[in-house]
């Protein structure tokens, strides 16, 4: 299972005691209260505390009650604030590089259900059939109602090879889905690229430590491939990316910037409120970018598409992101070797836009379909007749014309496996043409 990923500060101490923790804490945040309202409050946290620890049915620790009331706490506030105890920030730490145990989905709480954000490309989950915007209800046939997004997360974990079985709600689907997945170790490549004829098509699942250097990487390695003169473009691939670490999606943008403002945040303390530039260089040097997201392209993902679409260095195809338009801190609580997790501000794209709840809207609105061919048989031409003229075209120029046709050939076939990235490339491409017809080359 995979929390959000998000970026570290230094925190100072904080002890964790039964009711201390909470003193100091609602001592801290309590800027509408005054002194004598929160020691009422604080007491009727004690009274609470100390009738459970006398009267409950079954004897529980004085660590599970704490944890659980910094863990109520915390996601009263947001779907994204929550407590980790150790072994669930350990993890984390471990997911930003890359690599960690689950089914590999990114998920949020909603309605009381986990709902799934997007499923990671070539993990269990995504090849068992779930899909962005699924609803889990039922984990090992327990009911998800009622339970925190951390319980519903530390239930799905488990040892490698072992199976789970999830209860899924689906839109458009009357019955409840069933799936068995094994849990496996997740290993993440968060940059996948390839060429399509004489456009480099980049697919980013998510934005770890290395995602930065690696689009660079593999984009310098396609650029050779295919030449200075022959290159056409990026199509920047963001569906279903759930988004990252902070740093990386504003180091990716600012790959094709060559100045002004990547993102902005903003939030009640002042620390909160900071601006990211471009640094300047563009790596593809102007050539056009076209940018695919969808409903699980979400967090760090949306800040890249915001970013590129505000500066007018891309053009957005596909439909709505899902619009998470907040940044989590990550405080490590030292007695407890935990942390937690606190929305601690909002970002902006350069624009001033806050895309919270709402999300980033495409420049083109492209669903994704499967088109088939409407030709029933192949028509006459030209060339079929007997005896037809030659064109008397170079024979040289039979390279250029084969090489056309693969690219043809390619094109048809996305167009019935994938039809957004049929249509990203074909504006890419017409992109790439007005630009040299207007530069007259």
């Amino acid at each position: 299972m995979s929390f959000r990923k998000v970026s570290f500060i230094k925190a100072a101490r904080i002890l964790i005691l039964p009711v201390v923790v909470l003193a100091i804490i609602c001592a801290v945040g309590s800027a509408n209260a005054s002194k004598g309202d929160t020691i009422k409050l604080m007491d009727l946290f004690g009274d609470v505390f100390d009738k459970i620890k006398r009267d409950y049915v079954e004897d529980v620790s004085d660590k599970d009650l704490i944890e659980a009331a910094i863990n109520g706490m915390l996601s009263s506030l947001d779907p994204h604030s929550s407590y980790m105890n150790q072994k669930a920030f350990d993890e984390m730490k471990i997911q930003t590089k890359g690599e960690f145990g689950g089914l590999g989905i990114e998920v949020t709480m909603e309605n009381g259900l986990v709902k799934v954000v997007s499923p990671i490309d070539d993990t269990p989950a995504f090849a068992a059939g779930i899909k962005t915007g699924d609803y889990i209800s039922r984990i090992d046939g327990e009911a998800v109602m009622g339970t925190t997004l951390a319980e519903a997360v530390e239930k799905m974990r488990g040892k490698p090879g072992t199976p789970i079985k999830l209860t899924v709600l689906r839109e458009g689907e009357t019955d409840p889905l069933e799936f068995v997945i094994k849990r496996d170790i997740i290993k993440i490549k968060s940059v996948r690229a390839n060429r399509e004829g004489d456009v480099a098509y980049i697919r980013i699942t998510s934005f770890s430590e290395q995602t930065g250097k690696m689009l660079e990487k593999e984009l310098n390695r396609i650029m050779g491939e295919v030449g200075a003169d022959k290159f056409k473009g990026v199509v920047l691939d963001m569906r279903n990316n759930p988004g990252g670490l902070l740093d990386q999606a504003i180091e990716v943008s600012d790959l094709f910037l060559e100045k002004g403002e990547i993102v902005s945040t903003g939030g009640r303390v002042s620390d909160s409120n900071k601006k990211f530039g471009a640094s300047g260089g563009d790596l593809i040097n102007g050539k056009p970018i076209v940018i695919i997201i969808n409903g699980g392209s979400a967090s760090a993902s949306e800040i890249v598409a915001g970013a590129l679409q505000d500066h007018k260095r891309a053009i957005v195809i596909g439909t709505k992101s899902f619009g998470k338009g907040s940044v989590q801190t990550v405080i490590p609580l030292s007695a407890s070797k935990g942390a937690m997790r606190l929305t601690t501000s909002r970002y902006f794209t350069p624009s001033g836009r806050s895309i919270q709840a709402e999300g980033i809207e495409p420049d083109i609105w492209v669903e994704q379909s499967k088109v088939e061919s409407s030709e029933s048989k192949k028509l006459a031409t030209e060339a079929s007749l007997h005896k037809h003229l030659e064109n008397g075209n170079d024979k040289n120029k039979a390279g250029t014309k084969i090489e056309k046709e693969d690219i043809i050939k390619r094109q048809k076939e996305l167009y019935s496996t994938d039809y957004q990235l049929a249509r990203a490339i074909d504006m890419l491409r017409g992109m790439a043409i007005y630009s040299a017809n207007l530069s007259g080359k």
